[in-house]
């Protein structure tokens, strides 16, 4: 990270700019605004849509490229590229020397056989092409999903009224309008600015937000992120307003200039994929420990070293599950597929891993525990009267306001226009009055002020915020029809009211106004001081019906719920107890402040409440209950909520969030509903569910087999099986497990939230794969000792047999290794049905019906293929109907054993998966 931002700060140092675009952004901050609206033939009124239509087919759209596009020859190859097919173009190169370039070259053509090669490159070639559509499908559906979620812009073109339009459609002379939460659609300079604050920490790497002026600079020495006349793309507004003229877009922007190096830049591995990939590493060193003992022990006792070192790259090839990056993509693909279809669109298909390991959900309470409708129940005196003078002066601030419009403004204003219809001196008061200036919200002050003036010219300061702050800047009261100086006694009275307010649910913010507070055209905080209270605004956001049952059922899948929100304390504490959530204790800013770290860590586990926090305290939480082991989603819409989003394990929003929200999230939800987070969890689960079953069923019945190979290696006379039968085998097998991501979940693995632990992996291969090496093994002693003896060598054991009878051996040797070839394949296959549960086989659980087809064609292909000539060609024979009736039983004894591993294991370490 840090050196991502040593290249930014690198490349945005004036003395360092070497792009001319570059250089002609920071010519901007030079000019006067009339000069700058005459270079981009433009004006405080935009320019017009055919103009913009033009720029648009000139300069394109508003777009950074990220990289250059991927080509169809480099996405085939990446399909093709990967440790596990390196290992089969090892074997497939030795093998098209031994059994190829030696026999032509030698012309002993009755020893030419390209069937290994063929087979190999069989495997490699589906193996490929399965990843490459798969990856293609779920890159098309991440671009289709990602279609619809649109960030757009509030635009003010020539001859219309302000608009918003997608980003992308952004065009060089377009004039902005900005607010809090806003990203930055280009690079602007501002024209218009009230106490403007932007975080540019996206390129800067600062994280305190920098203010933004109109003002024209003079001092050329100034880098560019220094020249606070100008915004840059990619960098968000914290707080006030603005009004900007785009003069640049997409890659000729100050962040496009430098993408390159950023894409450069090796991209950062989630912790999913560092799981995928310490698999891959640990079955790659169980081959690199397997291999060369097989190789040393089949070229001693065989001598014949050539095919030795085949036999031992074959292990490898058994080792390696060739199909697990196109297992994985499918899984995910499915998944994000399967999360639209259910009003969640996956953003980051990495994190829907996460997304189902996740165990404690942090959310804030508005639109998510409530129904996001905000009624303005009352408007009251200080005396808890009602009081239409204080909802005109409450309709004023909120009207005039430029910034974000809240759902309490959007209250404020709708309760305002139904009462005009009973009260004539709440009709047209936006056109009675006019706006002079205003003081935006922000989170230190939680408050914000408009000035407003009537056609009499008469000046008001109307403040409106919450009460604790309200009563600060506050010094006089209208009380009993008279403005009287705020004293104690009265304040106590002001609280009390309130506070009986808060316990029934109300989030209750008080109003203040001062007539004719300055002759000045420019107000600032400093002015918001010796204040009148008029009055309160309670408001009533109820719980969703569906909110306890949603927290409930997330509480059954091992997720717990904990609010954290800027709101009053006691409406939350109401709120939270009406949904089942605990509210016995609840957690505030001030007291997390006064915590350091180690108490924070204990406190958090036993609070699920926290109110009236700040930004920074919501992702001081989060931090905490990382560092405490936890998997954290957060999911939030606010501009507040964006760094908490970003810290957290998945960052989950809504379509209808501020875009700097939707930007941080790796979820986003089509609905504000805790019940469609559920079913995203559920889906995540699966997801994980079908990944770590191909993965552990591979790597234990693959570990298992190679196993059996040692043994077998080590006693027997012969090769137990020959490198040809054993990739055969192995692609089979994974051409079986091609269904894994269809397959069905039980239940009872949804309900526990469970983390990618590749450790487990090592585990489950060391318990249940020599579990099938004990059936291997009777398998040996059942085709050397008593089924080649007495239907090849009239019960003549292979040693016994003379050396020149090479006919006798070679059909002994084809006998047993075609016995060990089904028997393998019976035993693979069944361990798939045997470890994707840790219920009962086909009784408590049943595999889904694409998994039960592709491994039940899988075990009859295996069978049949010892009776055609495909069989005879590959050195296989048929076998006696004996055999048959000894696999069965053999089958049924492994069920058995593998039965009762499964119950120990799990009661060793608690699961099976």
């Amino acid at each position: 990270m840090k050196k991502l931002k040593n290249i930014i700060r690198t490349n945005l140092n004036t003395k360092n700019l070497r792009d001319k675009e570059s250089k002609k952004i920071k010519e901007f901050s030079f000019l006067s605004t009339e000069k700058i609206f005459q270079i981009l033939n433009s004006s405080i009124e935009g320019i017009t849509n055919e103009n913009a239509k033009h720029l648009l087919e000139i300069f394109g759209k508003n777009i950074i490229t990220h990289g250059s596009k991927k080509s169809f020859i480099k996405k085939i190859v990446e399909a093709f590229i990967n440790p596990f097919t390196a290992v089969l173009f090892c074997l497939a190169i030795v093998s098209t020397i031994t059994d190829m370039i030696i026999p032509w070259y030698n012309n002993t053509l009755e020893d030419f056989s390209p069937i290994t090669v063929i087979i190999i490159t069989t495997m490699v070639t589906i193996s490929g092409i399965l990843r490459f559509i798969q990856e293609e499908k779920s890159n098309n559906a991440a671009e289709a999903l990602s279609t619809m979620i649109t960030t757009t812009t509030s635009v003010k073109r020539y001859a219309e009224n302000k608009k918003e339009i997608p980003l992308e459609n952004v065009v060089i002379g377009d004039i902005i309008y900005l607010a809090a939460g806003d990203i930055i659609p280009a690079d602007l300079r501002i024209i218009e600015s009230k106490d403007f604050f932007v975080s540019q920490s996206s390129l800067t790497g600062e994280s305190e937000p920098v203010e933004k002026k109109a003002n024209q600079v003079s001092d050329i020495s100034l880098a560019i992120t220094e020249l606070n006349n100008l915004v840059f793309m990619g960098s968000n507004v914290i707080s006030g307003s603005a009004i900007g003229i785009v003069i640049a877009t997409g890659d000729r922007t100050i962040l496009g200039g430098i993408s390159k190096e950023l894409v450069s830049e090796k991209k950062i591995e989630s912790s999913f994929e560092k799981g995928v990939n310490s698999v891959s590493w640990l079955l790659i060193r169980f081959m690199m420990i397997m291999v060369p003992i097989v190789f040393f022990i089949n070229g001693f006792t065989k001598g014949s070293w050539i095919q030795a070192l085949l036999f031992a790259i074959s292990i490898a090839v058994g080792l390696t599950p060739e199909v697990l990056p196109m297992i994985v993509t499918t899984c995910l693909a499915k998944g994000a597929v399967a999360m639209s279809k259910k009003k969640t669109i996956v953003k980051n298909l990495n994190s829907i891993q996460n997304f189902g390991s996740m165990d404690i959900l942090c959310t804030d309470k508005t639109g998510t525990i409530t129904l996001d409708k905000v009624v303005l129940e009352y408007h009251m005196d200080v005396h808890g009267n009602e009081n239409n003078r204080v909802l005109r002066h409450a309709f004023l601030n909120s009207y005039f306001q430029t910034g974000l419009k809240n759902l309490l403004d959007i209250s404020i204003i709708e309760k305002t226009y139904e009462e005009g219809k009973k009260d004539s001196s709440l009709i047209d008061l936006d056109k009675i009055y006019i706006k002079v200036d205003e003081i935006p919200f922000d989170f230190s002050r939680r408050r914000m002020t408009v000035v407003v003036e009537d056609h009499v010219g008469k000046r008001q300061m109307i403040t409106k915020g919450a009460v604790e702050e309200m009563l600060s800047i506050c010094k006089y009261t209208e009380y009993q029809d008279k403005i009287v100086l705020l004293s104690e006694k009265i304040k106590e009275e002001i609280l009390k009211t309130v506070d009986k307010l808060n316990r029934d649910g109300l989030r209750v913010i008080a109003l203040a106004q001062k007539t004719n507070p300055s002759p000045v055209e420019s107000f600032g905080v400093s002015d918001e001081m010796d204040m009148v209270l008029m009055g309160y605004l309670a408001f009533l956001d109820p719980p969703k019906p569906t909110t306890a049952k949603a927290i409930s059922a997330l509480k059954e899948y091992g997720v717990r719920t904990k609010v954290l929100t800027g709101d009053n304390d006691k409406v939350t504490k109401s709120i939270c107890g009406k949904v089942g959530l605990n509210n016995s204790e609840i957690l505030l800013g001030s007291d997390i402040d006064s915590m350091n770290d180690e108490e924070l860590a204990i406190t958090v586990e036993r609070v699920d409440i926290f109110a009236k926090l700040s930004p920074l305290q919501k992702t001081r939480i989060v931090q905490i209950l990382k560092r405490n082991g936890h998997i954290v989603g957060f999911m939030g819409d606010g501009i507040n909520d964006a760094t908490a989003m970003k810290e957290a394990d998945i960052g989950i929003s809504v379509d209808t969030a501020v875009d700097i929200a939707k930007e941080s999230a790796d979820i986003i939800l089509l609905e504000k509903d805790l019940m469609v987070l559920e079913e995203g969890i559920i889906e995540g689960r699966k997801t994980y569910a079908n990944m770590i079953k191909y993965i552990k069923m591979t790597s234990s019945s693959n570990f298992g087999n190679m196993f059996s190979v040692l043994i077998a290696s080590a006693f027997l006379p012969f090769l137990p099986m020959m490198s040809i039968h054993l990739i055969l085998l192995n692609l089979i097998y994974d051409l079986s497990c091609t269904a894994i991501p269809w397959d069905n979940v039980d239940k009872e693995f949804l309900k526990i939230p469970r983390k990618w632990e590749a450790s487990s992996i090592g585990k489950f291969m060391l318990w249940i794969g020599p579990t099938s090496s004990i059936f291997d093994i009777t398998t040996y002693l059942l085709m050397y000792f008593i089924i080649c003896p007495l239907f090849v060598s009239n019960g003549v054991l292979y040693n016994d047999i003379p050396v020149n009878n090479e006919i006798l051996r070679g059909t002994y040797e084809a006998m047993f290794q075609t016995g060990w070839f089904i028997e393998s394949m019976w035993s693979q296959t069944l361990v798939i049905h045997m470890i994707r549960t840790p219920k009962l086989l086909f009784i408590q659980s049943v595999a889904s019906l694409p998994v039960i087809l592709l491994t039940t064609l899988g075990v009859i292909a295996i069978s049949i293929i010892p009776y055609t000539k495909l069989g005879l060609y590959l050195g296989l024979t048929p076998l006696p109907s004996i055999f048959w009736l000894g696999l069965i039983l053999t089958i049924v004894a492994y069920i058995s054993l593998v039965t009762f591993i499964k119950k120990k294991y799990i009661k060793k370490y608690g699961e099976l998966l």
